[in-house]
């Protein structure tokens, strides 16, 4: 005999994939994008809802924190580009700039939306884009 045949042989373990997972509650992550997009029409929600993606993120499986993670990140690049854009409505481009974050908004929401349907983490989560 050889020694490799003395070895225990480890077995080998694959990750179930997204169909065979456990049922996740995605409720608080779908509040979480429906409170950024009412930001839309209240501008206070988004604050609510990036509080709830903190608060639940590290609390489920992978691809639910991802997008407590794309949430977080809406909520701070959206800041940004919002306040650069409310900045640049006293030269007149901040107008369109905040019409384009309207829309980015909407766009980010909708793909994540989409994805948790799936029960699936969302795509790009690292763009700055969409």
């Amino acid at each position: 005999m050889s020694q490799h045949d003395l070895t225990p042989q480890q077995p080998t373990v694959e990750p179930p994939s997204p169909g065979d997972t456990p049922p996740a509650d995605t409720t608080m992550s779908l509040v979480g994008y429906a409170l950024l997009l009412a930001n839309l029409v209240t501008g206070f929600t988004a604050v609510i809802g990036v509080i709830i993606a903190y608060v639940y993120r590290g609390k489920g499986p992978v691809w639910l924190d991802e997008h407590y993670r794309y949430q977080i990140r809406t909520f701070w690049i959206g800041l940004l580009y919002g306040i650069v854009a409310s900045i640049l409505t006293f030269i007149v481009i901040g107008l369109p700039l905040l019409l384009a974050l309207a829309v980015w908004l909407i766009v980010r929401c909708v793909k994540g939306f989409k994805a948790l349907q799936e029960k699936r983490a969302p795509d790009n989560v690292e763009s700055w884009l969409i």
